[in-house]
């Protein structure tokens, strides 16, 4: 496919925008001059006042119009969708967390179907020019063939909020096959960064070292079968998104699965060395974590490793933001957001 600027004129609507990606996402659009309605519900799954920090940053942009509401509320979906009738819909509004899903399946249902759901039937009644969507790369369960690629055996996910991901992707396809609704899913790798999501473990492990608590590595303390993960940047993937945005699939069904990550997974031992290092550069002391060593949790796959390949070919998409680099900007955001110093 060619890929096509984005379209000025064209109001965009976020769901989950006072989240970490979507909060990246809106400041992009915005910066370029795009009209943006953002959504959320701000709900305390983590910290709201980083979500308030979040749309404190948006606000003054004057093209910028906040709702807050929860997507699992159709009248409201339908009534946002009839009344700002937008052209590109991007939906991160979402229950995320892996192990979460096991604590409290409730409230996946309710936001990653039902809501998902709701945004499906808004963009069957107010058609749009392009639906992209979150998926997620705990679609590929305990898959042991690496690099992960869009056309692997995605059937056996190993947790709820898994499972509700790839349902995501099916009720995509069916909409897109029975409405011609362009859509796109993402199967996200791993994101960290800046105003992060502090149930992420390199957000916690950063809380408890300066709550004074050990921090729990669930890799059995095995160093030879350390688990992997394919950490990537949240500017590298917003930017994927964006190259997305303007760019949906002409196919007969309109419908495309692509992963995003990094494609260049880092042992978790080696990315909490760096964020050691990360954060005694930005604190002026050396930071070194007290570590407890614990079983890999339900739920938890041995590796995430993205082949990129589908993307980079569709629009160019190339991760290029190290560890290092990528954990220097977190830890000088943390320091300074949290007065650690």
């Amino acid at each position: 496919m060619s890929c096509k600027p984005l379209d000025m004129r064209k109001t965009y609507l976020i769901t989950g925008a006072a989240g970490f990606i979507g909060y990246f996402l809106s400041k992009k659009l915005l910066e370029q001059g795009c009209r943006v309605i953002g959504m959320d519900n701000i709900n305390d799954y983590y910290d709201v006042n980083l979500k308030y920090s979040r749309l404190d940053l948006l606000k003054p942009f004057e093209k910028f119009t906040f709702i807050q509401g929860d997507i699992s509320d159709k009248d409201m979906v339908m009534n946002v969708f009839r009344e700002y009738r937008p052209s590109i819909v991007v939906n991160l509004a979402a229950q995320a967390g892996v192990r979460y899903s096991i604590e409290n399946p409730d409230v996946y249902m309710q936001s990653n179907i039902i809501g998902f759901f709701n945004i499906l039937e808004a963009c069957r009644y107010h058609p749009v020019d392009h639906l992209v969507y979150a998926s997620s790369s705990s679609v590929y369960g305990a898959n042991k063939e690496v690099p992960f690629e869009e056309s692997d055996f995605v059937d056996t996910p190993v947790s709820l909020y898994a499972a509700t991901k790839k349902s995501n992707e099916l009720m995509a396809y069916t909409y897109s096959h029975l409405y011609k609704i362009p859509a796109t899913g993402l199967r996200f790798f791993t994101v960290y960064g800046p105003m992060g999501r502090p149930d992420m473990a390199y957000f916690g492990f950063t809380d408890k070292y300066f709550a004074g608590e050990a921090i729990k590595i669930f890799n059995n303390g095995d160093f030879d079968r350390d688990l992997y993960r394919d950490f990537t940047y949240v500017h590298d993937i917003v930017e994927g998104i964006e190259k997305l945005l303007s760019n949906p699939s002409n196919d007969d069904v309109p419908h495309k699965v692509f992963n995003i990550g990094n494609n260049s997974p880092e042992r978790l031992m080696v990315f909490i060395e760096t964020l050691e290092r990360c954060l005694s550069k930005a604190a002026g002391r050396q930071i070194v974590f007290d570590k407890i060593f614990e079983p890999i949790k339900p739920g938890d796959v041995p590796a995430t490793y993205a082949s990129t390949d589908l993307l980079q070919e569709a629009v160019g998409f190339k991760p290029k933001t190290p560890i290092q680099e990528g954990l220097q900007k977190f830890a000088d955001w943390y320091v300074e957001y949290y007065r650690v110093k």
